[in-house]
């Protein structure tokens, strides 16, 4: 168990980040993909659907996250606070060499049997640099980004329920209703741990960041500045309907067997989704696969004269021809 022990001022600094990290949801999603044990039968799905898309160029970053039990992740790829994956990993590559070097320490003490790239990533090699890039990229398109604009709004849903407990009833009550692991007993908070530690803040306060994939507490002090705010990302999701939820959300409508013929699955679900005007980003959501593809059938579609595409501002919306309404209801 890990007791964080608060003092008064610790109290009037509980923050709650208004949405998850993507870079970190997709690192912590990676020991989920790999072991069955993690989210159980909630992830069960979503894991098949994800282990049937991964290629070869992901692969390294079963190294960076292993799947055992309380193995270390380099901390480097969770602390950030961005809207999008290259935002984070803008802000993970631009971290100071402390922060990496205290990073390998921790990996050296914590995982002595880490592959050899990673300590060569940790000391600022760009080859390694670069193929994470790149196999960040690739899995987060196949295993978050589908699901993305789902988990953001339930992490919102639970951010607005969580604000008005605390203006409700304080910040002791907010702290009480994190997670059925955890218990408040003041001036401690009681954090499920692999190890029997105390931990005291001290006046740095601690940031609440909401986690999906992540079925545990999971709690990061930063390695390289001990005086910056604790980490304590908390499960939103907590029983199978919460997933299923998500899930049900990202899958959107089944196109019908003659237009799944025509047309071919993606492709159909597509049309379908342009039936209400949408962007690139957000037919992706509608669709489940990641922007780059929605685009890429959106394009043939509108090729085929079935959508048509006007900007609106830095974006553009897709929406229906007529053409493309009467396939869509079968009156064509």
């Amino acid at each position: 168990m890990l007791r964080i022990h608060f003092t008064p001022d610790d109290l009037t600094r509980v923050r709650m980040a208004r949405s998850p990290d993507p870079l970190a949801e997709t690192i912590l999603s990676l020991p989920v993909v790999q072991r069955r044990e993690f989210g159980g039968i909630a992830l069960a799905g979503w894991r098949e659907r994800t282990r049937k898309g991964l290629g070869p160029e992901m692969r390294p970053l079963f190294d960076l996250a292993p799947g055992g039990a309380g193995e270390y992740v380099p901390e480097a790829f969770l602390h950030a606070a961005a809207a999008t994956l290259a935002e984070s990993l803008d802000h993970t590559w631009s971290l100071p060499r402390r922060q990496w070097a205290a990073d390998h320490r921790a990996t050296q003490w914590l995982r002595p049997r880490t592959a050899r790239w990673i300590h060569a990533l940790h000391r600022g090699e760009g080859e390694w640099g670069d193929l994470v890039h790149r196999a960040l990229h690739a899995y987060h398109d196949l295993a978050v980004a589908p699901y993305w604009a789902q988990l953001v709004g339930a992490a919102h849903t639970d951010r607005t329920r969580r604000a008005l407990l605390a203006a409700d009833a304080g910040t002791g009550e907010l702290l009480a209703t994190l997670h059925p692991a955890i218990t408040w007993a003041a001036p401690q908070l009681h954090v499920p741990c692999h190890a029997d530690l105390d931990l005291r803040l001290d006046g740095r306060g601690l940031l609440l960041v909401p986690t999906f994939f992540w079925p545990d507490p999971l709690v990061l002090a930063d390695n390289a500045d001990p005086d910056r705010p604790l980490v304590l990302h908390y499960p939103i999701a907590r029983d199978l309907a919460a997933y299923q939820a998500v899930w049900a959300a990202a899958a959107g409508p089944a196109p019908d067997g003659a237009l799944h013929a025509l047309l071919g699955a993606t492709r159909a679900r597509a049309l379908h989704a342009a039936a209400t005007p949408a962007s690139t980003t957000e037919l992706a959501r509608r669709t489940a696969t990641s922007p780059a593809t929605a685009s890429h059938h959106a394009a043939v579609l509108r090729a085929a004269g079935l959508i048509t595409t006007e900007r609106a501002g830095p974006a553009v919306r897709h929406r229906l021809t007529p053409l493309g309404r009467a396939l869509l209801q079968g009156t064509g």
